[in-house]
């Protein structure tokens, strides 16, 4: 069988692979990707983050349009459903796997279309859907397969009522009451979406608390919002037994506890795609997650074979992915280069309102016993949130009581995601310091001037 020879070989084509790929060919060297869908854009772009935020935004459209006594006359509107809502997102996944395909095209880089595994430690087989497999050498290879929801064998997702992240999204009926076990980041995403569209929803957390690694004050504003809009948590809880039925599905918990519902939505974990690439040809082998260990540069054991992106285990973020990526064929070009560090990567949950943070949080600087003040800026007091109606949310800075240095940013409300990038952007430069939301003139009215209302509210607790 000939062998086709590249300086790297890319498995995937999400975030973290295209990081990759792009990477190597803007540095002129000759890549192939291998991807086992029949579409470029990988997990992210067909099946999870780009359909479900595309869903998450048709809904809180809907949300606001029955809440905004000016738009009362549009009542059909209001009466979308479940299927019609998640239609809108098909229009936006064609449109970025177009510029994705096209990035490949106008970069040169060829896809291979199949399921890869592993020859050797150089050379990866492609078995296509149909047809013969191809086999391709890269001097460099880079793993970024992705992941998929975790299924664990007690539970029956061939029922049409029992889905995960990815099969929800192919959900033909309009629920009238959904049960979410796992209250991560996904499941509390999902929570948000089904209560703002007038479900019954009841949110199982096997932990004491929602989504731990978010700073107290914030968390604790989103367990609040969700069960203000209805949503009931249970916290606490493990999973004993599933019941699917042809009406409904009943889950049976450790505690005794039976809860009914419509549907069932298991967003307990997911797993990384390594089963496939017959790892122990390389000498590599998977954890029980699926993931392969990697050093901070994301190399494996095997020097020259990178795994990125989900694959490679924690953020497990799109936006992460695609630094991964790059990284990796940075260090291979230079591996003199720093270690890419996960503490400027800053996290992005889409519930309603949003969540985004970027640096350490109070537990942690008090378990350090740094020094530090917090400023606030509640939403509500803002000229263009009560312009928008949405005063639900706050703005926190955590900065160093005496070098003025700020350590951290955790918004809640409409727009977090975007609005964290201003702080990133301080906390990143040369001139890292509190006061310059202080001494900067924000456009008014605007979301922005949140960290001039919130920089002088810290710097007022100072003594």
């Amino acid at each position: 069988m000939a062998t086709e020879q590249f300086d790297v070989v890319v498995i995937g084509s999400g975030p973290a692979g295209e990081g990759a790929a792009l990477t190597a060919a803007k540095s002129h060297r000759s890549v192939a990707i291998v991807e086992r869908y029949f579409e470029v854009g990988g997990g992210c772009t067909h099946w999870g983050t780009i359909p479900s935020k595309a869903l998450r935004h048709a809904v809180k459209i809907l949300h606001d349009l029955r809440r905004n006594p000016l738009l009362r006359e549009f009542h059909e509107a209001s009466r979308l459903t479940y299927p019609q809502l998640l239609a809108s997102a098909n229009k936006v996944i064609e449109a970025q796997v177009a510029s994705r395909r096209r990035f490949y095209e106008r970069n040169r880089v060829p896809v291979f279309f199949g399921e890869a595994s592993f020859v050797d430690a150089n050379t990866l087989e492609i078995q296509p859907a149909t047809g013969k497999p191809t086999r391709i050498s890269g001097k460099t290879i880079v793993i970024a397969a992705g992941s998929r929801p975790y299924h664990p064998p007690e539970v029956d997702f061939s029922h049409e009522r029992v889905r995960d992240s990815d099969s929800i999204l192919r959900y033909d009926q309009h629920p009238f009451s959904v049960t979410i076990y796992g209250a991560g980041v996904i499941g509390c995403e999902y929570a948000s979406i089904f209560i703002n569209l007038g479900a019954k929803v009841t949110l199982v957390n096997t932990h004491d608390r929602l989504l731990s690694f978010l700073d107290d004050e914030i968390a604790e504003a989103l367990s609040y919002h969700l069960r203000e809009q209805g949503c009931v948590i249970r916290h606490n809880e493990q999973f004993k037994t599933l019941e699917a039925r042809e009406r409904d599905v009943v889950l049976h918990l450790e505690s005794g506890r039976k809860i009914k519902s419509d549907l069932l939505l298991w967003a307990n974990g997911r797993t990384g795609n390594s089963d496939k690439l017959k790892l122990d040809r390389v000498g590599l082998k998977a954890n029980s997650r699926g993931q392969i260990e990697v050093n901070r540069h994301y190399q494996t054991a095997v020097p020259h074979i990178y795994a990125v992106g989900d694959i490679g285990g924690p953020p497990a973020l799109a936006s992460a992915a695609y630094v991964q990526g790059s990284h990796a064929i940075q260090h291979m070009l230079d591996p003199s280069i720093p270690p890419h560090s996960s503490s400027t990567i800053p996290s992005g949950i889409y519930t309603i309102p949003e969540i985004s943070s970027i640096g350490r949080n109070e537990r942690e600087l008090q378990e350090a016993k740094v020094p530090y003040e917090v400023g606030h800026c509640a939403f509500k007091n803002l000229a263009r949130a009560q312009m928008t109606d949405e005063r639900v949310g706050m703005l926190k800075i955590i900065f160093h009581a005496e070098s003025m240095q700020v350590l951290g940013v955790h918004c809640f409300g409409d727009n977090a995601s975007e609005i964290v990038h201003i702080g990133q952007t301080v906390m990143a430069g040369s001139n890292n310091d509190i006061r310059y939301f202080t001494q900067t003139t924000f456009n008014y009215p605007t979301m922005a001037e949140a960290y001039r209302v919130a920089a002088y509210n810290g710097l007022n607790r100072l003594t």
